[in-house]
């Protein structure tokens, strides 16, 4: 075969390839990080421009190993991008919040951070910040950023997570979130909370994992009251979000997790 039919084919392989890429959100993040790679294609509306995205952070894990082991993802992709897709489904049905239907997946480089105003991160004691990571995300809070952390259980899982807030902010502290806070009453009024389980609900029916016994809200301030980090500890409602959709899970878990995420969009929107 003559090189001219050779270099043709190379070049519509590229081209394939790279139409494959684009339609894949951040090719350094899919599909090799996430628990779902089989749907991490964009739907037609992937790219729409909304006033709201579900932004999920990716970090580096401490020793480089996830509670899973070093396997196929990283802690910070559980769940994903299934749970973060339906998630926003069930804002896009139960608000009027302009958002868009595929996930945005968010690191420490460079300024992009600072270009999303709302961030998720689950199984944050499997994560290892470095210093000058703690200083950015310490900076994104400052300016008026919100994160949202979930899914991590238990004594030892806590400590990781909060040697890692203690990097970011060593002068505030952690706190429990009074019931009354504007937080947990901006759209749901949700005086009274159950503890989110993981999907093994669904065969054991056990709603704690490890000795992560009681569910815990809590959150770090800045200087004028409004929550920056709002911690969801022995709870899995990214779990939740991701089952939802399975008449096998329960639906009082599935219920409460929409309405405690929704609020804090709604929260980190207004406040």
């Amino acid at each position: 075969m003559r090189r001219g039919p050779i270099l043709i084919l190379i070049c519509i392989a590229m081209g394939v390839w790279a139409a494959i890429a684009a339609v894949n959100r951040g090719v350094d993040a899919y599909p090799y990080e996430v628990e779902h790679p089989e749907i991490t294609l964009l739907p037609p509306d992937g790219d729409e421009k909304t006033e709201f995205a579900f932004a999920r952070l990716r970090y580096p894990m401490l020793y480089g190993r996830s509670r899973r082991g070093s396997g196929f993802y990283g802690s910070w992709g559980i769940d994903a991008p299934k749970s973060d897709r339906q998630f926003v489904q069930g804002l896009r049905r139960l608000t009027r919040v302009h958002t868009r239907s595929v996930e945005e997946v968010i690191n420490f480089q460079g300024s992009q951070i600072y270009d999303w105003p709302w961030l998720y991160a689950v199984e944050v004691g499997y994560w290892g910040l470095s210093d000058e990571q703690a200083k950015k995300l310490r900076d994104y809070l400052l300016r008026g950023g919100f994160l949202m952390v979930d899914d991590f259980h238990g004594t030892m899982e806590w400590k990781i997570f909060a040697d890692g807030m203690q990097q970011v902010f060593p002068d505030r502290p952690i706190i429990d979130i009074e019931p009354s806070d504007a937080i947990f009453h901006v759209l749901y009024d949700l005086s009274e909370k159950v503890q989110v389980p993981g999907r093994f609900v669904i065969y054991t029916g056990r709603t704690y994992e490890r000795d992560g016994i009681e569910p815990k809200w809590r959150g770090i301030y800045d200087d004028h009251g409004r929550i920056m980090v709002a911690i969801c500890h022995n709870q899995d409602n990214g779990d939740a979000w991701e089952w939802a959709d399975r008449p096998e899970y329960p639906e009082k878990y599935a219920s409460q997790a929409y309405r405690l995420g929704i609020n804090h969009v709604i929260y980190a929107m207004t406040h």
